[in-house]
């Protein structure tokens, strides 16, 4: 697969996932939903690792990697499936988006990424104030809104972070190998969870829970992930994380529109800042080389 055709494929994955995650959890609540959607994954992934012939490798590296995508899953998805419950789907990738933001940071640090400019910093400002602008209208959505703000910013950071260390590491695997050694590292440690919150099996799941579970599990952990570290295996850490740049629009569209979700001033508001800091904190620097052309 050309690398430009599984970018395209994240950001499609990517844009309808958040509708899909507040949808699987609806029913069953959100420990069970991550849960199913997991182990289900895990094992899809594995049997498609074995029909292609890959299989899990057990080098050294190989073992590290899966490590740091299994705790980067685990982490940040238990986090953005408990903040679903308090926030509309479409602010999941709003908030997400800011992962550039801390990727690059990260990168700066453990994979001698670009150094900070003046646009870069200007943008991380923008994008901050959009935050704030997100974080004060959540204070008028419900009383628990702002716990699901600052869980998907958590589940930004983990993810980030699980980003970059693979990218440290290196392993040259293939990505539907690194996605089915992280899902396996991450499916018991969430069967682990549910079953220490001593949650039941839900009796009644409806039509459309079940059909989010399965497609979060095939298209959102299997195919999505394997995309995802197909393209952070060939662009640099900061540039895969434009994914969230476009993917912010789609999914507060979708979220309106199927879910009824609202788009007030302030949302729209929060979202022009986020995605323009997001913008001049990426393409700042090319800005500054036209101006000098036409000085």
């Amino acid at each position: 697969m050309s690398v430009p055709m599984a970018y395209i494929g994240v950001i499609i994955i990517w844009s309808t996932t958040p509708l899909a995650l507040t949808w699987s959890s609806e029913d069953v609540g959100y420990v069970f939903g991550v849960t199913s959607r997991m182990l289900i994954g895990a094992l899809l992934a594995l049997i498609v690792a074995a029909l292609l012939g890959s299989g899990i490798k057990w080098e050294r590296r190989a073992v590290l990697a899966y490590v740091a995508s299994g705790l980067g899953i685990y982490g940040a998805m238990l986090s953005v499936y408990w903040a679903a419950q308090y926030i509309p789907s479409g602010w999941i990738s709003l908030l997400f988006g800011l992962s550039p933001l801390f990727t690059a940071i990260m990168a700066y640090f453990w994979l001698d990424g670009e150094a900070m400019t003046r646009s870069k910093l200007a943008g991380m400002l923008m994008g901050l104030a959009g935050l704030a602008v997100i974080f004060s209208s959540s204070l008028s959505l419900n009383t628990h809104a702002a716990l699901g703000v600052a869980g998907i910013l958590l589940s930004g950071l983990i993810h980030s972070a699980s980003a970059v260390w693979v990218k440290r590491i290196d392993a040259q695997l293939p990505a539907i190998v690194l996605t089915s050694g992280g899902l396996a590292m991450a499916a018991p440690l969430f069967l682990i969870t549910w079953l220490l919150t001593q949650e039941s099996l839900p009796v009644d799941i409806s039509d459309r829970t079940a059909a989010a579970i399965g497609y979060l599990a095939s298209f959102g952990s299997v195919l999505g992930f394997a995309l995802y570290y197909y393209v952070l295996r060939h662009v640099d850490a900061t540039r895969v994380s434009l994914i969230a740049l476009m993917t912010p629009v789609f999914a507060l569209a979708l979220g309106n529109m199927l879910n009824g979700e609202p788009l007030t001033s302030e949302i729209v508001c929060g979202t022009a800042l986020i995605l323009s800091g997001l913008a001049l904190f990426e393409f700042g620097q090319y800005l500054g080389q036209i101006r000098a052309r036409f000085r």
